[in-house]
């Protein structure tokens, strides 16, 4: 066992703790749990704080517990909410358990051999036979409207500027949260719940609860949400959330997301996105305000969190797709790159569409960067442009006479037509 605390508070990762949690977990082995919400089917990189956590958990000794809210993603958490959100339909629902389900288990060691592996649970489990009358009676009787009158979640949306106020739907979530955690009390074990900040008056209830119903002690820790120094929100870009999922956000994007990420920020990011020691850490750190235009931090935090969420090969072809686009690459790496890959990198580049025909004998370059495209505005600027060796296809620089033929297509559909450094065109092939 490692102290597990100590680790998360060199990394900044301790926001509320209920006292003796540091103390309880350094004397004891114990399972514990973070809890997810399944709003869509693929989590996104503010989960993967929590996924770190439980992460960190498990390689100190404990026993880790991840539970998918396939009966609590019904109600809906009212916490950071400032209006009632539209409820999930249950075959949308089942879709987005399965595929949180699916990303958690590539990140925790669930080897059944291993004392501490770790577990996947869905609430909806253990809550699809609960009658309402049970409930109230065996669950609801412990905990009082006023203690859940006082919880921030609540509080903030009845106050005199709420304008929706909250309906008893979303009240009695933190209910069925503070029931999970006693029932994973009672049938795994679990001592400790953990989650973002945001989530404090939801844990606090299952503490409370399994006090009053199971007369135990359990505990809480709650990590702060993550922000930027900008005040812009952490994992949102432009185009929306940047997800887990490579179909929703690409490799090359994730990886891009981090390269781009503030001197401030990657200082902090570097302590909670990966898992380099102390030392290691430091070191950088320093490396870094030496010489800051090296990007030394961003490098490190991009390969580190795109290898641990999408593998080495898919880190490897994101470092090769960025060199592609700042003209440190070659030919041959721009002809691997994936159609998925090669849009990412050429984002809002200008498009136009020729037919295979036009390529069966041989496009002529003139051709193909005026008449074919209107990339540049005449036949003649064209041929200005080639005498001055500043055109090229596909990164390899071409001459007059030039013609562009299937072999040089790039995902079998795209050609890539260059003037300069910097002048991009892309043919696509129909």
């Amino acid at each position: 066992m490692t102290n597990f605390v100590e680790e998360l508070r060199w990394r900044g990762l301790i926001h509320d703790m209920i006292p003796e949690t540091e103390t309880y977990l350094k004397e004891n082995i114990t399972a514990g749990y973070i809890g997810f919400d399944p709003t869509a089917d693929s989590l996104h990189i503010g989960s993967l704080v929590q996924i770190l956590v439980l992460m960190h958990f498990q390689r100190s000794g404990h026993k880790p517990i991840a539970l998918v809210g396939g009966a609590t993603g019904m109600v809906g958490d009212p916490s950071g909410k400032s209006q009632e959100r539209n409820l999930l339909d249950e075959a949308t629902l089942n879709k987005n358990v399965a595929g949180v389900k699916a990303q958690l288990a590539r990140f925790l060691d669930f080897n059944a051999e291993h004392t501490n592996a770790a577990v996947l649970v869905n609430n909806y489990d253990w809550m699809k036979s609960f009658t309402l009358i049970d409930f109230v009676r065996d669950i609801g009787k412990h905990i009082t409207v006023n203690y859940m009158m006082g919880k921030d979640s609540v509080k903030k949306r009845l106050g005199e500027d709420a304008k929706e106020g909250m309906s008893f739907t979303e009240f009695t979530y933190q209910l069925f949260q503070g029931y999970d955690f006693l029932y994973l009390y009672e049938n795994f074990n679990c001592r400790i719940q953990m989650g973002g900040s945001d989530q404090w008056g939801n844990i606090t209830t299952g503490t409370e609860l399994v006090r009053r119903k199971a007369q135990g002690k359990a505990y809480a820790l709650t990590v702060p949400l993550v922000t930027k120094a900008d005040g812009t929100k952490f994992g949102k870009t432009e185009g929306g959330n940047v997800w887990l999922d490579a179909d929703r956000t690409s490799p090359y994007k994730f990886y891009q997301y981090w390269l781009n990420t503030s001197d401030e920020d990657a200082e902090k990011y570097i302590k909670i996105f990966t898992f380099l020691d102390q030392e290691t850490v430091e070191n950088l750190i320093a490396q870094h305000k030496e010489q800051p235009h090296l990007r030394i931090l961003q490098r490190r935090i991009g390969e580190e969190v795109t290898v641990l969420v999408h593998g080495l090969e898919a880190f490897e072809n994101a470092v090769k797709a960025s060199e592609v686009l700042f003209g440190k690459s070659t030919t041959e790496d721009l002809l691997t790159l994936d159609e998925q890959t090669f849009l990412d990198v050429f984002e809002g580049v200008p498009q136009a569409e020729i037919s295979k025909a036009d390529l069966q004998d041989g496009l002529d370059i003139v051709l193909a960067f005026n008449e074919k495209t209107g990339f540049l505005k005449s036949n003649g600027e064209v041929r200005r442009a080639l005498a001055e060796n500043s055109i090229s296809v596909n990164k390899n620089k071409v001459l007059e006479g030039f013609k562009i033929t299937p072999h040089d297509l790039i995902a079998e559909k795209y050609i890539l037509l260059q003037r300069g450094k910097k002048q991009y065109f892309i043919l696509k092939v129909k």
